[in-house]
């Protein structure tokens, strides 16, 4: 008997054992894609030094364990782990940066024909805020002062500051890697304030706050008839299975019933997309069913991913590349904005543009003013409504509404629907206070509380 047992903890033992080498050699290339994309965009989209984003950005665990090699001559970063599982993503100019990935070589990468939009050429320090970048006030600390100086009269200016010390790790308050801070209330940007090392122009990547942009993309779509929202989404592989019943609202609820793993820790279906895989939409197409449409709720990338897909088809490859940059950036003053592709050529829907924090934060106006944008309509009329109605969650936002008890963030005024990405990006838009604000961060973990934050923000505006 004593043998038996010790024969059995010996099995359990090397299962164990085998079970944490397929974890480790799973998240190897997981890791070094991860270090690879993010050195990537870092150093080619948003035009950081390279020291600065290899140390700021890859700091934490378990990207530092990644070595990564700039190569500045042909716009690429290599990076493995203890020299395995070597990654590259290589930047292409106007597209972003790009993994290497399953079924792609490098060599086809560079070969992709893809139209660059040819943006005007708009110098913005002469246009007024928000469509340019002439903001008209002096600022102190970043807080805006009317022009003879004085301040802001419906604003409390120690109070906003003592705010802003929350994001900033100031005070004695702990440091959570913010980067940027906008504030616009009343439509007047009263408050924006960067990290040592960003300023204005610094392109910063938003991660899912991406998914509101796929939003906008798809309702830009349905007022232009090429989309309905509630047939089944258009999708060829799904016509021969019970998949055929997820319709497009199902997709921007993420309620498909679509098996989905979103999880940043390690091997999961959200790390194996976005750093494994050529065609990311197409790898979260492949999920197979858990549940009926319409029944649960469940957070996943792999989603917007899919939207992104059926926004190529439904734009049409001669106009896709130029949809988002035509039909809403230039529209909305979003002049720094990079929308990023995977291999396969489809924007990265869930995860990779790229903007300014002020190209951030007009996005942001644009949904506060209904889809109105410097007096002109850019989301169809009752788009942005329909986007935000209900609870918990709308198409690709969050939302605050429901009893105060069942909030995500009870202290916030349930109005507040926000665009939210990992390690601390957020958009917060306020109807009823007539406000936006924009945080971008690199948390490593180190998190800020919307509930303690954004509360204190709304307190100093009068």
């Amino acid at each position: 008997m004593r043998e038996r047992i010790q024969l059995v903890l010996k099995f359990l033992f090397l299962v164990f054992l085998i079970a944490i080498v397929v974890f480790i050699w799973e998240s190897l290339p997981i890791i070094s894609g991860y270090a690879a994309k993010v050195a990537c965009s870092g150093i080619f989209v948003a035009g950081r030094q390279p020291n600065q984003v290899l140390r700021q950005d890859l700091a934490s665990f378990p990207a530092n364990l990644a070595s990564c090699t700039v190569d500045l001559q042909d716009s690429s970063v290599t990076a493995s782990v203890l020299g395995l599982a070597s990654r590259k993503a290589i930047y292409r100019w106007k597209l972003g940066a790009t993994l290497v990935s399953n079924g792609v070589s490098e060599e086809s990468l560079r070969e992709q024909h893809i139209p660059r939009w040819a943006a005007p050429v708009v110098n913005t320090d002469t246009i007024d805020w928000p469509m340019g970048d002439r903001v008209g006030a002096m600022r102190t600390n970043g807080i805006a002062f009317d022009e003879g100086g004085k301040g802001l009269t419906d604003i409390d200016t120690v109070q906003l500051q003592a705010a802003l010390g929350l994001a900033f790790g100031e005070g004695g308050a702990p440091v959570t890697g913010t980067r940027a801070v906008l504030i616009v209330y009343h439509g007047r940007l009263i408050f924006e304030r960067y990290a040592p090392g960003f300023d204005r122009h610094t392109r910063l990547l938003g991660w899912s706050m991406t998914k509101g942009i796929t939003n906008a993309l798809i309702g830009i779509l349905a007022g232009q008839h090429k989309l309905n929202i509630e047939e089944p989404a258009p999708v060829a592989e799904w016509a021969i299975d019970e998949r055929r019943d997820i319709t497009l609202a199902n997709l921007l609820h993420m309620n498909s019933g679509l098996r989905w793993w979103e999880f940043y820790g390690g091997p999961s279906d959200a790390t194996q997309m976005l750093f494994k895989e050529a065609d990311m939409g197409g790898y979260a197409m492949r999920r197979l069913p858990r549940h009926a449409p319409g029944t649960v709720f469940n957070y996943s990338s792999g989603t917007a991913n899919i939207l992104s897909s059926i926004i190529r088809k439904a734009a049409g490859e001669d106009d896709y590349y130029h949809f988002p940059y035509q039909q809403l950036f230039e529209k909305t003053g979003m002049y720094s904005a990079v929308m990023e592709l995977d291999a396969n050529g489809t924007f990265v829907g869930s995860s990779y543009c790229y903007a300014t924090a002020r190209d951030w934060t007009r996005f942001g106006l644009l949904y506060l003013h209904d889809g109105m944008f410097n007096g002109q309509r850019v989301l169809p009329e009752g788009w942005v409504r329909w986007t935000v109605s209900g609870e918990g969650y709308g198409a690709l936002w969050w939302l605050n509404r429901g009893p105060v008890e069942g909030r995500r963030h009870p202290e916030l005024p349930a109005d507040c629907f926000s665009s939210e990405g990992y390690e601390g990006q957020y958009t917060w838009v306020i109807p009823s206070r007539d406000v936006v604000i924009v945080r971008l961060a690199m948390e490593h973990g180190n998190k800020l509380s919307p509930d303690t934050f954004v509360p204190q923000v709304l307190r100093a505006l009068r």
